[in-house]
């Protein structure tokens, strides 16, 4: 019984630790890959998100804290309470809005496509072709529906994606225009080829029925974007990567 009772005690502690450690804390999830929007920069994950995250949590008093995950996990993370809101370049779509709460979007950005260079790929010819697209995205789903004669593979992380075009294992890379112009900088055998494939809008998002975080990031956004700040940080960070 003394066995018991000293388990029981030993429960009900932890449980007020993690009560007290939620309610100091602000769990964001989001996927690194993906500037400017999230990247690591000296062992850190800075990027948009990332300022507009440090807002929230500063407008509720709280620490931010950021957890890395696979791009698919984040719906995951949200729906078993494992974070708080999502934000991480994270497409406002019909069926994700199933899933969760969406905030305002704040971004809007065109998807492209990245092929090796000397490709005469034409954007409007990628039926049939060899697709990387990264596991979970916009450009996996929008894929996976419009081009059903090609051979799609999805990636966890766009290095893999990036490595098999180079390789020839893949014809094109469609992604989103910020991070697939740093892709070419830094690999200069690949190019974006010429038109926009379709527009892409971004929100942060919450576990359903969480108006009262979903109204405070709302809030946090607008005013962002009134002042001009998405703009600024987008700047700063495509610059930085």
């Amino acid at each position: 019984m003394k066995y018991l009772k000293g388990a029981i005690v030993m429960m009900l502690l932890l449980y007020i630790v993690g009560c007290t450690h939620k309610k100091d804390t602000l769990v964001m999830v989001t996927e690194s890959g993906f500037a400017p929007y999230e990247f690591y920069k000296n062992g850190e994950i800075v990027g948009v998100d990332i300022e507009l995250a440090k807002k929230v949590a500063s407008s509720l008093n709280k620490k931010l804290v950021i957890k890395d995950v696979a791009f698919d996990a984040i719906t995951n993370e949200l729906k078993s309470g494992k974070a708080d809101f999502a934000a991480a370049g994270f497409s406002i779509t019909e069926e994700r809005k199933k899933e969760v709460d969406f905030t305002v979007e704040y971004a809007v950005s065109n998807q492209v496509v990245v092929v090796k260079k000397g490709s005469n790929i034409k954007i409007e010819e990628l039926d049939g072709k060899k697709i990387a697209v990264q596991l979970g995205t916009v450009a996996d789903s929008y894929a996976k529906k419009h081009y059903k004669k090609a051979k799609i593979t999805s990636h966890k992380k766009y290095l893999t994606a990036t490595e098999d075009v180079k390789s020839g294992k893949a014809d094109l890379i469609i992604m989103d225009s910020l991070p697939a112009k740093k892709l070419v900088e830094k690999n200069k055998e690949l190019t974006i080829i010429e038109g926009i494939l379709f527009t892409d809008k971004y929100g942060m998002a919450v576990k359903k029925g969480n108006k009262e975080l979903l109204n405070k990031i709302n809030e946090v956004l607008k005013k962002e974007m009134r002042e001009g700040n998405i703009e600024k940080y987008t700047l700063k960070y495509i610059g930085e990567n």
